[in-house]
């Protein structure tokens, strides 16, 4: 009786849970390991990145937003602040209305126009200039159908920032110009793939021209006058050569 009752017991039962407990901490870490090498297998490349941006706005005609501008002037330490309203068009066209001040920024495709008011009594100013000769045209062209991006940049992925759903995207132009050094994108991804919802324009004296938008709304039609502008007669307009 006495050797059935040993026989009848479990064999070792602390090697059999020691065993038990190896098996499954080695199955989470194996289903850890997979699920991070899945994660990096559908990290897209910084060219991918690129081209969802550029696949998304080949598609959409109109893009309106509200913006947050800041630029920071890095000799003096100084930050301006704007903020307002936002039309691309996809016949090279664009329109930036200010609330702070009333300037208005209106592009045909063609030629830029800035119209700042004049404070009290004084006439307003209106800068008459080709689309070539600014940075906003030239940075923000794949919005309003101007070329590819891949022909005018070079991409690189930066590490991405905290709170938000999305890929920094550098961008190096090609060929140097005054305009920029080099441009970055906060591109979303998911159901917002492809959508800039920052752009950052960064010089060779370290300014830093900053965009953000909210708001978003995409194909809605808008009439040809709100790529044009009317400025009071009293108006300077200056025309750079």
């Amino acid at each position: 009786m006495h050797r059935s009752r040993l026989l009848s017991r479990r064999p070792y039962p602390s090697y059999t849970l020691w065993l038990g407990a190896l098996i499954a901490g080695l199955s989470l870490q194996s289903s850890a390991w997979c699920a991070q090498v899945s994660a990096q297998d559908n990290t897209p490349t910084a060219q991918q990145v690129a081209a969802h941006v550029q696949a998304f706005y080949d598609q959409t005609r109109v893009v309106e937003a509200s913006f947050k501008q800041r630029y920071f002037f890095k000799l003096h330490k100084r930050y301006d602040r704007s903020k307002g309203k936002v039309i691309f068009d996809k016949k090279g066209r664009m329109r930036w209305d200010y609330h702070n001040d009333g300037k208005v920024i209106v592009s045909n495709g063609k030629k830029l126009k800035i119209y700042e008011p004049g404070e009290d009594s004084s006439p307003g100013q209106l800068i008459e200039s080709p689309v070539n000769k600014n940075q906003l045209p030239i940075a923000f062209s794949f919005l309003m159908g101007q070329g590819k991006l891949r022909d005018q940049f070079k991409f690189r992925l930066l590490e991405e920032q905290k709170g938000f759903d999305g890929h920094l995207l550098e961008l190096r132009p090609h060929k140097n110009t005054p305009l920029f050094k080099r441009v970055i994108f906060l591109v979303g991804k998911d159901k917002l793939r492809g959508v800039v919802r920052r752009v950052m324009l960064i010089d060779a004296a370290g300014n830093i021209n900053r965009f953000d938008f909210s708001g978003l709304k995409f194909n809605r039609k808008i009439p040809n006058k709100r790529f044009s502008i009317q400025v009071p007669k009293r108006t300077v307009v200056i025309r750079p050569s």
